[in-house]
């Protein structure tokens, strides 16, 4: 914990000076927004999909297919969305960042980096946790729509709801303090995602086989930070806006 917080520190820290390499944090967007962005996709639409069919059975018991809408809308911009992103991305980019770096460092790159007077922190982690914090955000909007969107085609074929009333329910639904909640969630988990995979990239020991222990560390423990982080996130959430 010590020599991660430290390195989390230090690479926040290089944002407020310079150099700064921005085609490095341009290339992390592409790779880490772009790359990842099919599987983001395809999996918030099921997810929504998913949500229509658990709870149509329920409400139609009652009569109240109507509030298909609420519950998938604040299910998923809520909880669902930050939290199935999050732990994707890092399963694709966490362990990529590991064993990107994991390879470096085995192959005395990053210590070439540091002969050359180039600080491996601000060139290699920096760029990396910049994007994903700014990526993340926004792969989580595009899943929420999709699984809204998924959640709306299943309710309109399957269960007859009018378009109209399920978009107007799915947006009266969501209130100011569910939106800060799926957008403060991925900034936290984006940043926590990248650094993470950073960390055990640059603490590879033992070679090759020290690599691929490395990329599976960093997921397991990315997903593991984000799941507990997740939840404190939302107990302090919902205190501020009085859930």
């Amino acid at each position: 914990m010590q020599g991660y917080t430290q390195l989390a520190v230090r690479a926040t820290a290089n944002l407020f000076e310079g150099p700064h390499y921005v085609d490095d944090t341009l290339t992390q967007m592409d790779l880490i927004g772009v790359g990842s962005l099919p599987i983001v996709m395809l999996t918030g639409f099921f997810i929504g999909a998913v949500m229509v069919l658990q709870t149509a059975a329920q409400f139609e018991r009652f009569g109240q297919t109507v509030l298909v809408g609420d519950v998938v809308a604040i299910s998923i911009v809520r909880e669902l969305g930050p939290s199935i992103t999050s732990l994707l991305v890092a399963g694709r980019c966490a362990s990529g960042i590991a064993s990107e770096l994991g390879s470096m460092q085995v192959t005395e790159q990053v210590d070439a980096m540091r002969a050359m007077g180039t600080d491996p922190i601000k060139k290699l982690v920096t760029p990396r946790v910049l994007a994903g914090t700014l990526m993340l955000p926004l792969l989580t909007a595009i899943s929420d729509f999709i699984g809204l969107l998924g959640g709306f085609l299943i309710s309109h074929f399957q269960l007859r709801l009018d378009p109209v009333q399920y978009w107007t329910r799915s947006i009266h639904a969501l209130e100011f303090g569910d939106l800060i909640q799926g957008l403060v969630k991925p900034l936290i988990f984006g940043f926590i995602l990248t650094s993470v995979g950073c960390y055990y990239g640059l603490n590879v020991r033992g070679g090759t086989q020290g690599v691929g222990r490395a990329t599976t560390q960093s997921v397991v423990t990315a997903s593991v930070f984000i799941l507990v982080t997740n939840f404190f996130i939302t107990r302090v959430m919902l205190f501020i806006f009085a859930k």
